[in-house]
């Protein structure tokens, strides 16, 4: 075990090391900064490395099999009503105690605290039925998405303008850590016990409908709630001189953190041990290795958002403001677009995901393959987000028409692609992006002077958007590849197919 961990440790250090260099040659040559900040995002990415190892081993030890134990459950219950049950309360549990979606209630000071943690659970809930709908009754995703999102998009019309970036911000945070590779899990286990040609295609797709849930049902809320404008001041930057403060600034936020990832992952026990309780179908040795994998999951996403918000926040946020208010303001754009292509492999879900993606294709989609899709998306959207800012752009202008491009792909692309692009963006909107990427925008806008409820609020939302492009471009080049192949191996077979006559060279017959 010892070994196992050493290496996910390793291969998060490989995945932190070059978003730590880009940030500290930006601090050296771009915008100086105080040593005690520079101290502390170093410490954060030391915890953020230890982290990303704990929770990856822990995932593949617990979580996934978890996931994948409810999802062959509900596949094998007669009762449609207790599937739809038991699918809408796990949604409204798993997501409730999401750590980022506690974050982003926090900010949001306007509407009650338990008014829209308990609105987004619930919009998870429901589309998490869907979902689990949808794998059962074998219904096409593209379908659903288009549906779904043209229902989004007519709400805000609707909507209060200041509420449509909270709504799209609350689908990529609510997809978070603990969701995410849960939700994976549970997508594999529905499609196990099939053996139908579209059982491969079906095992991805359910983390793409959750993350609509949230947006429909936040949307919902900004029409009848209505609440005040919401005005989002820049949070202060710590001052911090010494080593000791260094240290007690990390130490003060573990408690925190801790009651925080311990209340999210009790939820998901709960549901477990009712499984067990009503299914017996785990040994003892298995379970063993789940409560150790449940320990390090633990471990791991308490070290990693320690790491994240009290050492990456104040940095992306001066990083942001200093170089918004320079000469040379548009450097923001090729800097950002340098962070994103690289800052996506830190994002811990990302590894799941791709792990998954490479185990379930039987190799013909690599990890090496969505890495490289994965971050060309996220420099795009780092790309478009700091031109939005610069230059005060409206989400909906850069949404609208990017989700429009993104669901018409769908119908062209293999439909195993449009499942994992659409799982791909909600799976980048993760962690990283809501404690590094967000306060980096709020920082631009603070130094631009304009609204970070307007601008900065959406970068998520534009995150979890561009893999869904770049994701589905790479399955129409791997559709056009794989086609090309075929087509050689037939002509290397000196067979032609001409319809009812087949010609072997010159012999008809």
């Amino acid at each position: 075990m010892n070994k196992i961990l050493r290496a996910k440790i390793m291969e998060a250090f490989t995945s932190v090391l070059p978003i730590t260099l880009i940030v500290l040659a930006a601090s050296v040559v771009l915008t100086p900064m105080p040593v005690g900040t520079i101290l502390m995002f170093i410490a954060g990415a030391a915890l953020l490395i230890l982290g990303m190892g704990f929770f990856t081993l822990g995932v593949d030890m617990a979580m996934m099999p978890m996931g994948e134990g409810i999802g062959v459950q509900l596949t094998k219950s007669k009762r449609l009503a207790v599937v739809v049950l038991v699918s809408f309360v796990m949604g409204i549990i798993i997501t409730v105690a999401e750590p980022d979606l506690i974050v982003l209630a926090q900010e949001i000071g306007a509407i009650p605290f338990w008014y829209f943690i308990g609105t987004v659970g619930i919009g998870v809930g429901f589309y998490l039925v869907i979902a689990v709908m949808r794998t059962l009754f074998r219904i096409r995703l593209s379908v659903l998405l288009i549906i779904s999102y043209i229902a989004a998009f007519v709400l805000t019309f609707f909507s209060p303008g200041f509420f449509i970036p909270i709504a799209f911000e609350a689908g990529g945070v609510a997809t978070g850590p603990i969701v995410v590779p849960f939700i994976l899990a549970i997508g594999v286990g529905l499609t196990s016990i099939r053996s139908d040609r579209d059982s491969l295609d079906d095992s991805f797709g359910l983390v793409a409908l959750v993350l609509i849930g949230p947006i429909i049902s936040v949307l919902l809320l900004g029409i009848f709630y209505n609440p005040p404008q919401i005005k989002i001041a820049a949070a202060a930057i710590p001052d911090i001189e010494t080593s000791r403060e260094v240290v007690t600034s990390f130490t003060s936020r573990f408690p925190e953190y801790f009651r925080e990832v311990a209340m999210a992952l009790g939820c998901i026990l709960f549901c477990f041990i009712i499984l067990q309780i009503l299914s017996r179908r785990y040994r003892k040795n298995q379970l063993i290795r789940i409560a150790v994998g449940f320990l390090y999951t633990l471990a791991g996403l308490v070290f990693f958002l320690t790491g994240v918000n009290v050492g990456f926040f104040p940095v992306g946020q001066l990083l942001g403001s200093q170089l918004a208010a320079s000469p040379v303001k548009w450097i923001l754009i090729p800097l950002g677009t340098l962070i994103g292509y690289y800052i996506v492999a830190a994002e811990p879900a990302v590894h799941v995901l791709n792990k998954q993606v490479e185990e379930v294709s039987s190799g013909a989609i690599t990890s090496r393959m969505m890495n490289t899709g994965l971050a060309i998306g996220m420099a795009a959207a780092l790309a478009i987000t700091m031109t939005r800012i610069l230059l005060g752009i409206p989400l909906l202008w850069i949404l609208a028409p990017g989700y429009a491009f993104a669901l018409i792909l769908g119908f062209f692309v293999p439909r195993i692609f449009t499942g994992i692009a659409f799982d791909s963006g909600a799976v980048c909107s993760g962690p990283m992006s809501a404690t590094f990427l967000l306060p980096l925008a709020m920082g631009a806008c603070d130094g631009l002077g304009r609204d970070p409820m307007q601008f900065a609020f959406g970068i998520v939302a534009i995150v979890a958007m561009t893999p869904l492009i770049v994701v589905q471009i790479m399955g129409l080049l791997y559709k056009r590849r794989t086609g090309m192949a075929a087509a050689l191996q037939q002509a290397e077979s000196g067979i032609t197919d001409y319809g009812e006559l087949t010609f072997f060279g010159d012999e008809e017959l």
